[in-house]
């Protein structure tokens, strides 16, 4: 048995077949036609293990190697492959099911600790509006504790959803919020913006503005002023690039200010026309030094479990009481500004405390 394949499904595959003779493909197209057929010739029987659609398949099958090739008839055309789906659909055997002895809490993923998409989304879901969103680290908004954001189809479709639902509706436009990242606007978030004021709708659009492309690697982008390279590059000024597409209400908040945040949005809401509000803050990646961690003062501590509802990872409940973790706080406040009780509080609070 010869074995073809490519990428993941070479592991997959060496796993379950062992003993069998294999052809990695590292580059499959155009395909190494003289190297494919002198691995024919040693072999009775052509197995092509690839994901989706059968690419590697259909060429060979056109070179008529003179032996047998299988592939997707065996192993279907949907879904992703695995090592228990080769063995299941090839060998016949069907995986043991294996039962923990304990359950183990689901963990989620969620937003750095320090992160400044977070306080937006808190907002928003207190503000119980529809929010329209995009591709980035700020889709876990969509997930708990915060659960703020309500679609996520593609890049840039959060201002032309928005859009549709407000022209299908225009009582829409008082509850909804279109929100993007500043290297998915500048990706395809430009031309809904533009659509947006070209048919005078009132769609409400934040771009968080963390300074780089931080969910696939921390990438430069035309906003950061620098290339892929690390070379200088003009950088583009997203208040300045609303602005020329005709927006008129163009407004910067400070990411970590509750407050500000919550009062622009209300505002721009209410607003008659497309509006854009930039809540700003780098990502937490791109500090070289972070402020002191707030701590808890556990006598004004109650439980309430309300800083708890920004999902921080820094923050747990022990016997009733809220902690934070110093090991991963970065002193963004933002459980701070949520504490009605003052029991979170600045390392500076607490020096002033020990030096009365």
């Amino acid at each position: 048995l010869g074995v073809v394949c490519s990428g993941v499904a070479y592991q997959y595959a060496r796993e379950v077949l062992p003993e069998a003779s294999f052809l990695k493909l590292g580059f499959s197209y155009p395909l190494p036609e003289k190297l494919v057929r002198r691995f024919a010739a040693r072999v009775k029987e052509i197995l092509v293990i690839e994901e989706l659609d059968p690419f590697i398949e259909e060429q060979l099958l056109a070179m008529h190697l003179g032996v047998p090739v299988q592939g997707k008839e065996i192993f279907g055309h949907v879904g992703e492959l695995g090592a228990e789906i080769i063995r299941e659909k090839f060998l016949g055997q069907k995986p043991q099911l294996i039962e923990g002895s304990a359950d183990i809490p689901g963990r989620p993923p969620v937003m750095c600790p320090g992160c400044s998409h977070r306080g937006v989304f808190f907002t928003l879901r207190r503000l119980k509006v529809n929010v329209t969103g995009d591709i980035g680290c700020y889709t876990l908004g969509a997930l708990k504790p915060l659960e703020a954001i309500d679609s996520c189809i593609c890049m840039g479709a959060s201002i032309g959803t928005s859009l549709g639902m407000v022209r299908a509706d225009p009582a829409a436009a008082k509850k909804t919020v279109a929100v993007i990242g500043d290297s998915t606007f500048l990706h395809s978030g430009i031309t809904p913006l533009l659509d947006a004021v070209y048919n005078r709708a009132p769609v409400t659009v934040i771009i968080l503005d963390n300074g780089i492309t931080a969910m696939t690697g921390h990438q430069q982008h035309p906003g950061t002023g620098l290339n892929l390279k690390g070379e200088e590059a003009p950088a583009v000024e997203l208040e300045n690039l609303c602005r020329s597409l005709g927006v008129r209400r163009v407004t910067v908040v400070d990411a970590f200010d509750l407050k500000e945040v919550k009062t622009v949005i209300k505002e721009e809401l209410a607003a008659a026309e497309p509006s854009v509000i930039i809540a700003r803050r780098p990502c937490i990646f791109l500090l070289s030094s972070f402020d002191e961690p707030l701590f808890v003062d556990e006598e004004l501590c109650n439980g309430c479990r309300a800083c708890l509802a920004l999902g921080c990872p820094a923050l747990s409940l022990r016997d009733g009481k809220a902690r934070i973790n110093p090991t991963i706080c970065n002193g963004c406040g933002l459980c701070e500004q949520l504490c009605r009780f003052e029991a979170i509080k600045f390392p500076a609070e607490r020096a002033g405390e020990q030096s009365e």
